[in-house]
């Protein structure tokens, strides 16, 4: 299990994707596009990533915003469904 400053680190990740693409994580909840279980999968599969550096600079210089999710994200696929208004 990750510890509590890797995962800290990682929910801030997907926070800020999130809102670089557009996403409002807590309305995607309250809408039941996403659960809090997925949530917190999203999270957990964020802290296997082997580049959150490189994560956080793309994060960097997008910071108004981005259409489309980068490569690296390996949570690309559940960002874009989300993007699209779609359930996950």
């Amino acid at each position: 299990m990750p510890e509590t400053l890797t995962i800290k680190r990682h929910a801030a990740l997907v926070d800020r994707m999130a809102e670089t693409l557009g996403v409002d994580l807590e309305e995607a909840t309250l809408k039941g596009q996403i659960t809090p279980d997925t949530l917190c999968d999203v999270v957990l599969r964020c802290t296997g990533c082997t580049n959150p550096d490189g994560c956080g600079h793309w994060l960097d210089a997008h910071q108004d915003g981005a259409d489309t999710v980068p490569d690296m994200c390996r949570n690309g696929d559940i960002f874009q469904l989300l993007q699209a208004g779609n359930r996950v």
